[in-house]
């Protein structure tokens, strides 16, 4: 218990930063099969255990973290030219974000990304979501500005993605490398920002170990995925974050009001 203690900082309990390590190895595998779901699903695990103010920041380090894991077992499927344009976005997004950080309404940015992603999923393609280094770019600088409010913005590049028509391995290999541009930056920007990420080194390690592990099996998973089960599962989870986010929204909403 005592080296427990000694991972956590001082708010933060044993029993918080244990279920939070094993949190990560189960995300980190869910988004190592499916591409995305495993950093909305820590964001809320985080939310309900850590201080709010620590939240969005330390789980930007352990997605950094995760994805580099990813991206590490996956590099030789990842498309570089879209990882090139949603990183050039991303640089213009965090900035832009870390500026008026908390500034706006997080119940208006989870709806409307809720809403953006159903519509893209389910609705008429516009040729302006054509594939494209315009739309990379928009992507990255979109996701970045809102990852600096709520954290768990990986939905938005998924959805990007889905309009690429790329296999299963692409996909998860090129989100996972764009994740880590995203995360990087924004890691950055709460560095200059002043958070004071020495205080959560220890439990921070803790949390990449174990997301790492967790990445490793769920690759492995992901490998031996049929393509039309994938394709599938990968609309299904999109389709649930649209409505999570939603949801999450018009609940917070209400407990505001």
């Amino acid at each position: 218990m005592d080296f427990l203690a000694s991972l956590a900082p001082d708010d933060v309990s044993p029993l918080a930063a244990v279920l939070v390590v094993a949190a990560s190895f189960f995300t980190a595998a869910l988004t190592a099969a499916f591409g995305l779901g495993g950093g909305l699903a820590l964001l809320a695990v985080m939310g309900a255990l850590f201080p709010p103010a620590a939240v969005v920041p330390v789980h930007g380090a352990a997605q950094l973290g995760a994805n580099l894991s990813r991206f590490g077992l996956q590099r030789r499927d990842v498309v570089w030219p879209i990882v090139l344009w949603f990183a050039l976005g991303g640089v213009l997004g965090a900035a832009l974000g870390g500026r008026i950080y908390v500034a706006l309404p997080e119940e208006a940015l989870r709806a409307a990304v809720g809403l953006f992603i159903l519509i893209a999923v389910w609705g008429p393609k516009p040729k302006a979501f054509e594939p494209g280094p315009r739309t990379f770019f928009l992507t990255g600088a979109v996701g970045s500005f809102l990852t600096m409010f709520f954290g768990a913005t990986g939905p938005i590049a998924a959805t990007m993605l889905s309009a690429t028509r790329l296999d299963r391995l692409k996909t998860v290999a090129t989100h996972a490398a764009c994740m880590v541009a995203q995360h990087g930056l924004k890691t950055l920007a709460f560095g200059v920002i002043g958070f004071a990420f020495a205080e959560w080194a220890l439990l921070i390690a803790a949390i990449l170990t174990a997301g790492f592990l967790g990445s490793w099996a769920g690759v492995r998973f992901l490998r031996a995925m049929p393509e039309a089960r994938f394709r599938t599962g990968f609309r299904l989870m999109l389709t649930f974050f649209g409505f999570y986010l939603l949801a999450a929204a018009g609940l917070s909403v209400l407990r505001t009001g």
